[in-house]
């Protein structure tokens, strides 16, 4: 079975550790998994949710494009494309507006933090939210239910985006899908030990902090961030808590286990936190200088990553075209040229269907016939004193009830209540007569309207 798998970053700034590690590197690496299908994109709608600066923008989504590909992401592979290419997002976004639950975005957490952070500044709650801000979860459960993707690599603080897009997506297909599931429930894929990284001042790494590391920055200038990495105050030679430690994390990130544990030891041992730098700086570079050689020759050839993601939009749109069409169907957004005209309303004629028929023989007494849609006769009742006997008998046997039929040589009878109510005709054989009983009991079953 393949495992579709998809992630984006936000193009608002320089693509920096936490980004490599909580989301670039697990998502390449998981690309290259044998049964996976991996779509990766630029998140550059999101991007102007917490942008307004267009060069800033224009410039990010070039440099991430280039740190994907620097970080060894095959476009031949994986499906790799921005997401303003895909037209099809924002229109299925607008169809999940429509049934997310208000309550559900309230819970958001960027909402959440912006209007905490305004009511403890004694703002209104909601001061400077945008709707963009507000609603994103929903273009995030778009960009994720759009491919249908099984698994998405996200930070430990994303986790509830992609809850959020399985609420949303259940939601949908309650109310459209007439049992079908047209949503796969997607799940987050962490990597436990480096989900989200710190930064320099140890709070999350992140370009609102300004306490990033960037990704491909010359080695000097990462040396120079490294080094204003926040430590406490404990001297070489006094043991070193690695657990509490903002630089052992940033290491342990990148580490093997036994390099980790060796510097963990070193730590406890009182290595000094000057030693301990150097020793960051040393594995981020050999880990880090052949993608950095290869994302600045990304960056000068833009019209080749034009080219590149132009392809992959291509190929995103292959899937995303036809599958917009089922849900725009399902919602009741359909072609006019799908509709079969009606002519004028014509009263159906009603299926002939078998029937009683009751007379009265030359010494007074009642019986009835019953005679198949064809006119011919299933059964012939016994006598019955009046008429309201016999139709009281015909009106329990169109009842809908259990029928005793018992064979009589070549013809067969009916009971009722332990007594002959009426008597098929004689057949030439068993054959004849059996189909004969056949015909009997669908004659008597209740009519549907």
């Amino acid at each position: 079975m393949t495992t579709r798998i998809l992630t984006g970053i936000t193009t608002t700034g320089t693509p920096h550790l936490g980004n490599y590690a909580g989301a670039i590197r697990p998502a390449i690496l998981a690309s290259r998994e044998p049964g996976v299908d991996s779509f990766y994109f630029l998140a550059d709608y999101h991007a102007l949710i917490k942008c307004d600066d267009p060069q800033r923008i224009q410039r990010s989504r070039l440099e991430i494009a280039a740190t994907w590909l620097a970080g060894g992401l095959d476009p031949e592979r994986v499906t790799f494309y921005r997401q303003s290419d895909i037209p099809e997002i924002p229109e299925l976004t607008w169809l999940l507006t429509c049934v997310a639950a208000k309550g559900l975005l309230n819970r958001a957490h960027a909402y959440k933090a912006s209007v905490d952070k305004n009511v403890e500044n004694g703002e209104d709650p909601d001061a400077g939210v945008s709707m963009g801000l507000y609603s994103y979860p929903v273009l995030m459960a778009a960009d994720i239910l759009m491919f249908n993707a099984n698994k998405v690599p996200v930070g430990r603080d994303q986790i509830q985006h992609v809850e959020m897009a399985r609420d949303i997506g259940q939601r949908f297909n309650h109310l459209f899908g007439q049992g079908k599931a047209f949503f796969a429930m997607p799940e987050a894929l962490i990597e436990e030990s480096v989900a989200t990284l710190p930064g320099l001042d140890g709070r999350k790494m992140s370009k609102s902090y300004d306490n990033t590391i960037p990704l491909f920055t010359s080695a000097k200038d990462m040396k120079d961030a490294i080094s204003r990495i926040v430590t406490d105050s404990r001297a070489p030679g006094e043991a070193k808590d690695p657990d509490n430690s903002h630089l052992f994390t940033l290491f342990q990130a990148f580490a093997s286990q036994a390099q980790a544990e060796e510097l963990r030891a070193e730590l406890l041992q009182g290595l000094g936190w000057g030693e301990a730098k150097q020793r960051l700086f040393q594995l981020l570079d050999s880990q880090l200088s052949e993608p950095r050689e290869d994302y600045h020759q990304l960056i000068a050839r833009p019209a080749d990553l034009e080219d590149i993601l132009l392809a992959g939009a291509q190929k995103a749109r292959a899937i995303a075209t036809p599958f917009l069409e089922q849900l725009r169907e399902a919602v009741g957004l359909r072609s006019f040229r799908s509709i079969v005209q009606a002519g004028p309303e014509v009263k159906k004629k009603a299926a002939k269907a078998a029937r009683f028929v009751s007379f009265r023989e030359e010494d007074g007494s009642f019986r009835f016939r019953l005679l198949s849609a064809d006119g011919e006769q299933l059964l012939l009742s016994r006598t019955f004193a009046d008429g309201k006997a016999a139709g009281a008998v015909s009106k329990q046997l169109q009842s809908g009830q259990a029928l005793d039929v018992r064979d009589e040589g070549l013809g067969f009878s009916l009971w009722l209540d332990g007594e002959c109510v009426a008597d098929g005709p004689q057949f030439a054989d068993g054959a004849a007569r059996d189909a004969a009983i056949q015909s009997l009991r669908v004659a008597l079953q209740p009519q549907q309207d």
